[in-house]
């Protein structure tokens, strides 16, 4: 059995958002999401790793073209969110809490399935860096 790799590829976007529950009343909100519940919204600079998994192809000696997965990522992803209103703008977290993790398991939904047409590979994992200290990380079970 041949080793499997992992390649990488680093995106980048800035969203607003708030997280905010209707139903719930605004103390409830501010109690449990605290200055993230702000009525005027709140942006934040997301850093996307995206990672597939897979054998290299001994004619191109790629386990995908990381050119390929670029154009997948800035079409799904990065042209969709950037510079968005998580909350209002983008159709995929439509009635969806604003979360972090929530985001990432969206944005694993939007390319998942287009990941096997870059090669013999499959998502792997995603780490979606909401600031510099938090972030998520979304990995296919083993």
């Amino acid at each position: 059995m041949k080793p499997l790799i992992r390649i990488t590829r680093k995106e980048h976007f800035n969203a607003a958002h708030k997280m905010y529950r209707p139903d719930w009343s605004e103390a409830q909100n501010e109690a449990v999401f605290g200055k993230c519940s702000n009525h005027n919204w709140h942006g934040h600079n997301y850093d996307l790793y995206v990672t597939l998994e897979g054998e290299v192809n001994p004619e191109t000696g790629y386990v995908a073209d990381l050119k390929e997965l670029s154009d997948l990522l800035k079409r799904k992803v990065v042209d969709v969110l950037d510079h968005k209103n998580l909350n209002l703008d983008v159709p995929f977290m439509q009635g969806i809490l604003a979360s972090t993790e929530h985001l990432a398991l969206q944005i694993w939904e939007q390319i998942e399935p287009e990941i096997p047409n870059l090669g013999n590979c499959r998502l792997h994992k995603i780490l979606l860096y909401e600031t510099e200290r938090n972030f998520v990380e979304l990995q296919r079970p083993s």
